[in-house]
């Protein structure tokens, strides 16, 4: 037995017979090299003076909607899949664009993207969403995602797939807001102790936290004395601290005693190595509130490195470990991109 044709959800009227008719959607105008936009918006009603217009643009038919029960208009759809999409920190409007919604940051954070519940959102016929990065730094009003339904109408029941899928993995979007966290520098290196050469990771440091919001509260240069650095790291966390980091002394000549210093600090949880580069001979630890970060020399030379990849997660208040650092191989290798482009890169973005 022969299945009944589907009904279709809208009447076709020619071009030359649609004065009067208002329009079902947004009608996108193409102009190669120039621009690309809605030449008629939805609910346009369309005159006389439109014909040839819509002629140029290759429109010789107009659609009437008559929809049935199960189905909903793409306007309509994609407010709901929005809405379901949506975490803490992700704004949209109310006013589809082409059928389109943008999901924005609502103030500067941390983006995290459940990638795996995406794909399985995105795997839905007739719905589709495309985002940033999972764990990009974002400002205020920065898009992150763009949600839409593909056809003009879709059948309820694939909206609903969809927005299952979102809502049982929720929030598949959201922004962290960064913490004000307190940091204090230790500087090591005989040759900067001695005033041999002058240091420049202080710079390099209090540049980088304080474009996130943190403060950096004390800063002290010490030589390559084992004894000394943990002791300092001891002071450190003695006091109001939520991030100690150390600069220098993390590779394996043998007056690099940094990352002993560190260990004898007695962090509960010390990861060294990071599968980046720049950056590989890295340290990442924990203690109670306080965090390490040891940074290898690379951040001297290097516009971009780990620093750059882990701290927004630190101030996002996460507590990365040994699998989120190797997970940075993937998109991990620097390209040295001149001049650098980072964050709209791939450093580091599968992590």
């Amino acid at each position: 037995m022969c299945e009944k044709p589907a009904l279709q959800p809208f009447k076709i009227i020619p071009v030359d017979q649609a004065v009067g008719m208002t329009l079902a959607h947004d009608l996108t105008e193409v102009i190669p090299g120039k621009s690309k936009g809605p030449a008629f918006k939805k609910g346009h009603q369309v005159k006389s003076e439109d014909l040839c217009r819509l002629m140029r643009m290759g429109k010789n038919n107009l659609y009437v909607l008559d929809l049935n029960e199960d189905q909903i208009h793409e306007d309509d759809a994609v407010g709901e899949l929005a809405a379901a999409l949506s975490g803490p920190g992700v704004l949209f409007s109310g006013s589809p664009r082409e059928g389109k919604l943008e999901l924005k940051a609502a103030y500067p954070g941390l983006l995290k993207v459940n990638v795996d519940a995406l794909v399985a959102f995105n795997m839905v016929d007739d719905v589709m969403c495309a985002s940033a990065h999972n764990n990009t730094c974002v400002v205020m009003n920065q898009p992150l995602a763009a949600t839409r339904a593909i056809p003009l109408v879709i059948e309820k029941t694939q909206l609903q797939r969809g927005m299952k899928i979102a809502r049982e993995h929720a929030p598949i979007f959201t922004v962290k807001m960064f913490n004000p966290l307190k940091i204090r520098l230790i500087i090591t290196g005989n040759e900067v102790y001695n005033g041999l050469i002058q240091d420049r990771f202080q710079a390099i440091v209090e540049r980088k936290v304080k474009a996130l919001g943190a403060s950096l509260e004390e800063v002290v240069i010490l030589p390559d004395d084992r004894s000394l650095i943990s002791r300092q790291i001891k002071a450190y966390q003695a006091k109001e601290t939520d991030l100690i980091i150390t600069t220098g002394g993390m590779s394996v000549d043998p007056d690099d005693v940094t990352k002993s210093g560190i260990e004898d600090a007695g962090f509960e949880q010390v990861h060294y190595s990071a599968a980046v580069l720049p950056g590989a001979m890295f340290l990442l630890g924990y203690n109670k509130n306080t965090s390490v970060m040891g940074l290898p020399a690379c951040g001297l030379y290097h516009e971009t490195t780990i620093f750059d990849l882990i701290l927004p997660r630190l101030m996002a208040g996460e507590k990365p470990g040994k699998k989120d650092l190797a997970k940075l191989c993937h998109g991990g290798l620097c390209q040295n991109c001149t001049p650098c482009r980072f964050p709209t890169c791939p450093f580091g973005k599968s992590g």
